[in-house]
């Protein structure tokens, strides 16, 4: 596929990074931004070399929202178009049919995703970082649900993610009053796990991600993601049996054998799964 909304590499560590491209925009979301980033993301999960994946963006903003020009379409036209093909990439489908919708996806990936928010979020801009494992962004930046300021429901997931990440009673905050927020109240509010210069921002993540890949196995990267998504829709009983079934599945691979010898002999592991 042709990038023309977006960028993409692998470092030789394995980090992946997907870069939103339209700063002009401020990387407001289109059916094509859409498209390539699906595309993007099937690609990084389905090659063995990348270990994990960052998503940021050019420019000065991460993604604030939907376009406010194809948005105006939409309102002459009487509807709304997600401006997506039947046949779009469908990264992280069929891991668990609780996972098999539009953002939703990420959960069915096999690698973390981390989001660097190197400027303001609203919307489905918003809900695409929720859809993140982690979150790192630049200090006084904005945030928006920004839905209800256009007679729009919460967008992509939202109104079950963000209760998941903040808390009930501060999800709704957001949500009923669509008010801006700033990335250093998200701090406090458990919505972005830390703070970075500009400058620092990607540079910092990927190196969290280069510490997270070196000291963790890929299946147990792969299969705690996992269990933490199926965990949000199954009882604790279920969750306790699943764990032990995995537990004596992984005990049998040779990644169990170096990360007990890794701790015994004091050394960093060096994982046989990615030799």
């Amino acid at each position: 596929m042709e990038l023309k909304n977006t960028e993409y590499e692998v470092d030789s560590q394995g980090v992946a990074i997907i870069w939103l491209n339209r700063p002009h925009r401020m990387n407001a979301w289109t059916g094509r931004l859409h498209t390539e980033y699906r595309h993007l993301l099937e690609r990084a999960n389905s090659d063995t070399a990348v270990r994990a994946i960052v998503v940021t963006g050019r420019g000065r903003g991460f993604c604030v929202g939907g376009d406010s020009e194809a948005l105006s379409g939409h309102a002459d036209r009487g509807g709304y178009d997600a401006g997506i093909s039947a046949d779009i990439a469908k990264p992280g489908y069929g891991t668990d049919e609780h996972f098999d919708a539009s953002f939703a996806y990420h959960f069915g990936l096999d690698k973390p995703v981390i989001a660097a928010m190197n400027g303001p979020a609203a919307g489905v801009g918003l809900a695409l970082a929720c859809f993140a494992d982690l979150r790192f962004a630049v200090p006084d930046v904005k945030f928006t649900t920004a839905h209800g300021k256009l007679n729009l429901p919460a967008e992509y997931g939202l109104s079950w993610m963000l209760p998941k990440i903040v808390g009930l009673g501060r999800a709704n905050d957001l949500l009923l009053t669509s008010r801006v927020f700033t990335s250093d109240e998200a701090l406090t509010l458990g919505f972005v796990n830390q703070i970075f210069e500009p400058a620092e921002l990607v540079a910092q993540t990927v190196a969290y991600a280069h510490q997270l890949i070196a000291s963790v196995s890929p299946n147990s990267l792969r299969q705690t993601r996992w269990q933490i998504y199926k965990d949000l829709h199954r009882d604790v009983a279920s969750a306790v049996i699943e764990s032990e079934r995995l537990i004596e599945d992984m005990a049998m691979e040779e990644d169990f054998k170096e990360g007990i010898a890794a701790l015994v002999e004091k050394r960093p592991p060096d994982w046989p799964s990615i030799k």
